[in-house]
């Protein structure tokens, strides 16, 4: 895997900063922004598999992989939480939906669930599940998403070279108090270049000054429930 990185300072810190009942969270924010650029940039959606040869696949719609860190039987554990074509969901349905991987016991969450049975199988049959879901082009999209997430920023720091067995992995920084921040893209060069992963961070940078801002401004204003399915165009 490959990183590739830029600084980005836009205005939706400004607007974040205000008061408002319900904020949306920055993992939102950045989840919803890049599933967008994924939706127009289809390389972002491609997938390098094996299976039954070495091939590309390209998913119709992003669907994201989220870590979250939580506790299970008194240990640390990585969860993965999968969201369907989050840049269709609107920024607070898409806070509650992560603050539910993040919150709900862990026996609730579906993917939670299926990571905990495939984790309990012997480990030459564990090793073989994973390699049959990364390697098939239906079971990979199915349980593993098309991109994935992992930030720890909350905790004052960020990691300069995640790892992920997904195509591209995104990852920001520290937020400063003037919104400017780190964003990362750690890709895999076996389906797609860095030139790719370069336009597609100066394009994050648009969607997050402009759809994604224009959203926040109309937070206040009430907006009908997600239902996880893509909206008919008007």
């Amino acid at each position: 895997m490959t990183p590739a990185a830029v600084a980005i300072e836009h205005e939706v810190h400004k607007m974040i900063c205000l008061a408002l009942d319900e904020r949306p969270s920055w993992t939102a924010i950045f989840i919803k922004a890049y599933a967008r650029v994924s939706t127009e940039v289809p390389e972002l959606r491609r997938a390098y598999v094996k299976w039954p040869w070495a091939h590309l696949v390209e998913y119709p719609s992003p669907v994201a992989s989220v870590a979250v860190e939580r506790d299970y039987e008194g240990e640390s554990a990585v969860l993965f939480g999968r969201v369907k074509d989050p840049g269709e969901a609107p920024l607070l349905e898409l806070t509650r939906r992560l603050r539910t991987f993040a919150e709900a016991p862990v026996g609730e969450v579906k993917e939670f669930r299926r990571a905990l049975r495939t984790s309990r199988l012997p480990w030459p049959v564990r090793r073989l599940a994973w390699w049959v879901g990364l390697n098939s082009a239906k079971q990979r999209g199915h349980h593993f998403g098309t991109f994935g997430v992992s930030v720890y920023s909350a905790l004052g720091a960020e990691s300069l070279h995640p790892l992920s067995p997904l195509t591209t992995l995104l990852n920001y920084g520290v937020i400063g108090p003037d919104g400017r921040v780190d964003v990362r893209v750690v890709y895999d060069h076996r389906a797609l270049d860095g030139a790719t992963v370069a336009r597609a961070l100066g394009r994050l940078d648009g969607v997050l000054n402009g759809p994604i801002l224009e959203e926040v401004r109309r937070l206040r204003t009430p907006a009908p429930a997600w239902t996880g399915e893509p909206r008919a165009a008007a």
